[in-house]
């Protein structure tokens, strides 16, 4: 015997005529005639070989059959739905601008990006990173989205992750016992390095400042090699640097607000990308060592 198929034509009028109670709503709500609405049900009905409602001239009731059907009735339909929609949003085209900081554009959003695009092969994105502190104010004109960083609970646009800032260098050299100390920073308008100056002077710290990029990788280079001090974020913290913490004489620095912004008119292209980067930046776990979670940077030698 032959497994009947439910047609989502005939399931959609069932759970209409199942949410209103009655044919002649059902078939408002459909936009079809009430005698076209009774022939969908029985023709479920017989496919079935059940009753799905109880019927009088008062009311509408959904017999017993009817109860065990509507919940997988709405469950069909849904995934009928999303699977329409999610080939529709693989026909989305367009070109998508994007703008991130410098260590998320280079270890956290490529392997986003990478599984988006398999999905939206018609969608394009161009991504410039940098210092984001400017990067929201040129949404619509040279950016659609940005991911930005801003001071703790200060950041407008859509909160993703809260996000350390400590204090790094060379695995092999105590470059943090030198006097003045050597610190390398990224330019001005860096909020990481404000808070770095900011700190070593509020603590009387000497320093000195040994290096400049706008390239996070160079100050990385430059910091392993045991030339300099410099601040990263816990969840993009670089294996190749050790951790340094108040017991190394080193200021406590503040934490960092990553936050999502879209352009007014963003495209339909954009808010999935957007939508895309959201969830992924949001539910990463970090992969630093547990030596190096925020909850233990003060037992760190």
């Amino acid at each position: 015997m032959s497994t009947p198929n439910l047609d989502p034509d005939l399931l959609r009028a069932f759970v209409a005529v199942a949410n209103h109670r009655s044919f002649t709503r059902a078939a408002l709500m459909l936009n079809r005639t009430q005698s076209a609405v009774s022939m969908q049900i029985k023709r479920l009905e017989g496919r079935l070989g059940v009753e799905l409602f109880n019927r009088t001239k008062a009311n509408v009731d959904l017999s017993p059959a009817g109860e065990g059907l509507l919940g997988y009735a709405r469950r069909i339909l849904a995934l009928n739905e999303e699977a329409v929609g999610r080939l529709a949003e693989r026909k989305v085209e367009g070109v998508v601008r994007l703008g991130v900081m410098d260590d998320y554009g280079t270890c956290i959003v490529p392997p986003l990006l990478a599984g988006f695009l398999a999905g939206y092969p018609r969608i394009h994105v161009e991504m410039e990173t940098g210092l984001t502190s400017s990067m929201p104010a040129r949404l619509g004109e040279v950016f659609d989205l940005v991911i930005a960083m801003h001071p703790e609970g200060r950041g407008d646009g859509e909160f993703l992750r809260r996000e350390q800032a400590v204090w790094a260098t060379s695995a092999s050299q105590a470059v943090e016992q030198q006097q003045p100390l050597p610190v390398a920073l990224y330019p001005q308008g860096c909020l990481f390095r404000k808070w770095a100056i900011e700190a070593l002077d509020a603590a009387r710290r000497p320093w000195r400042l040994a290096f400049v990029s706008h390239s996070i990788t160079a100050v990385e280079a430059v910091t392993a090699q045991g030339l300099a001090v410099t601040v990263v974020k816990t969840g993009t913290f670089p294996p190749k640097l050790r951790l340094l913490s108040d017991h190394d004489g080193m200021p406590p620095l503040p934490a960092a607000d990553i936050c999502l912004h879209r352009a007014a008119n963003v495209s339909p292209a954009g808010r999935l990308l957007a939508d895309h980067l959201r969830s992924g930046v949001s539910n990463r776990r970090d992969e630093m060592p547990m030596k190096l979670r925020p909850d233990s940077v003060a037992s760190v030698a």
